[in-house]
């Protein structure tokens, strides 16, 4: 696997695949690095399906607000490179932030409209415009057939697609399931801020949607019966402080009412200084109740 640091060499290896392979697939996972199991489940899935895979291991200071952890935020490079390897990568791309952004802060963004101003948004002003902005960049960059995003961050990979779209980008957007611990806690990279007592307490996340889930499969549709399941589960953790809990039509982040279609159960908390999001994405219709991404 090729590490790579400047924007020239990463064209070059683009340009070069392309001439070679002109029909071959380049798949590429954009990443900030500290890489888990949930990371290397999207390269796999890429090594799978493309004829070359780009990683990009890249922390945005663009997608963090000014009392955010973006000083602090895990970094191992040398790590990241080995299991970037061993998932199947061709090559890993590692900017500077300078080779990213060469006149500081950029004169033009890319603006992400109503779908980021719910949720995660609302609660972190200026987050979606900068990952927005860098994986605009990025895919124009790399090129790629196709991008693999986790489902844990379902409304960046919502907004993502829908930029996609609209921007006519040729390629396509790969959702992948969420990878969880045993005990259900979605893999990320904050996990590591969270102290033990923290960490036993943090799947209550995942045991929130597992009952709005359980409530939808006995047929029940209403928002406000699914919503108080979840928020139930929360009020019962006391070191959980949650921040929102709800249903929501996947396409518009609108709440759903009733809960019907491809809808997602959306939670966020915080446990102690560590703030952490979970989703189901489900498909909800007369025959029951289906993950969209399984």
């Amino acid at each position: 696997m090729e590490l790579v640091q400047d924007i020239a060499t990463l064209r070059q290896h683009i340009a070069r695949w392309r001439r070679e392979d002109p029909g071959g697939r380049v798949g590429f996972v954009p990443t900030m690095g500290y890489l888990h199991d949930g990371h290397l489940s999207l390269i796999r899935r890429a090594r799978a399906e493309c004829r070359r895979v780009v990683v990009s291991v890249f922390v945005n200071p663009l997608q963090f607000g000014p009392h955010e952890d973006f000083a602090r935020y895990p970094r191992d490079l040398g790590r990241d490179r080995e299991l970037a390897s061993q998932a199947g990568a061709d090559l890993l791309f590692h900017p500077a932030v300078e080779a990213m952004y060469p006149r500081g802060e950029p004169g033009v963004y890319v603006d992400v409209g109503d779908l980021a101003r719910r949720w995660e948004g609302a609660r972190r002003p200026g987050h979606f415009r900068g990952v927005v902005t860098v994986v605009t960049k990025l895919f124009h960059l790399v090129q790629p057939d196709r991008a693999y995003f986790g489902q844990k961050d379902a409304q960046q990979a919502i907004i993502i697609r829908r930029m996609v779209a609209d921007l006519d980008f040729p390629l396509d957007v790969v959702v992948c399931p969420t990878v969880r611990e045993p005990d259900g806690l979605a893999m990320s990279s904050r996990n590591v801020y969270l102290d033990a007592e923290q960490r036993r307490a943090a799947p209550v996340l995942y045991r929130s949607l597992e009952a709005a889930r359980r409530l939808l499969e006995t047929g029940e549709r209403r928002r406000d019966r699914v919503v108080a399941a979840m928020e139930a589960v929360l009020a019962a953790e006391p070191l959980a402080e949650p921040e929102y809990a709800d249903a929501v039509a996947a396409e518009t982040l609108e709440p759903a009412d009733p809960v019907e279609g491809e809808v997602l159960l959306l939670v966020a908390a915080r446990l102690g200084a560590t703030r952490l999001i979970d989703n189901f994405w489900l498909v909800v219709g007369p025959d029951g109740v289906r993950d969209r991404w399984a």
